[in-house]
């Protein structure tokens, strides 16, 4: 499968009492890979981590995702593909929404020059694809509740210039539902006032 990500919602307070080299043991030992709420993959939902962690953390699946981060990749590629095509206040909305999302940041981000920026460090001791602190969701919930309005008029567009049949992310329903399912992850990370994790597997 390549790469994966595992997604979590997490009390960054909670987190910051761990020392170092424990924090990343915590984080795997949340979750019960045996128990059997962690499949099949469909549809989206919240997963509950073992009673110990339950006030501090919890994890989501993606929608027909399988855990793979392909998916999260290939939604950054098909969005530099309709961007263009979009209204300008969407394409800037979305354009920050799927930067802070998206492993390294996408190459549009950087000012133009075709390179990409730097990874920012994540402060905990683990290994991530993304990660926001608890002060960077709420913004990011905004950009959220702004595209959402707007997301389907990208359906013509998308098909015209993104799609991709027999791809991950082959059509813009499977585009829309990604984003959707990150907005849910930042809806409820902003209700509880935590960050978002997701790690590297």
């Amino acid at each position: 499968m390549g790469v994966c990500i595992e997604v979590l919602i997490v009390d960054w307070e909670r987190l910051g009492t761990v020392p170092a080299d424990k924090q990343s043991g915590l984080l795997r030992d949340a979750f019960d890979d045996d128990d059997p709420t962690w499949g099949p993959p469909f549809p989206a939902r919240w997963v509950r981590p073992r009673e110990e962690a339950a006030d501090w953390c919890l994890g989501y699946e993606f929608h027909g995702t399988l855990g793979s981060y392909k998916p999260h990749f290939w939604a950054g590629e098909r969005w530099e593909d309709v961007r263009d095509h979009a209204a300008p206040g969407l394409r800037t909305t979305l354009d920050h929404y799927l930067s802070a999302l998206f492993w390294g940041g996408l190459p549009f981000m950087d000012g133009g020059d075709g390179e990409e920026e730097p990874e920012p460090e994540c402060p905990w001791n683990v290994r991530t694809l993304m990660w926001s602190a608890p002060e960077e969701v709420p913004g990011l919930k905004r950009l959220w509740d702004r595209a959402a309005p707007e997301l389907d008029t990208l359906r013509e567009p998308f098909a015209k210039h993104a799609a991709s049949p027999g791809s991950w992310i082959a059509d813009f329903d499977e585009f829309a539902m990604l984003l959707r399912n990150w907005g849910e992850v930042m809806t409820e990370a902003d209700r509880r006032g935590w960050g978002v994790l997701g790690l590297y597997c």
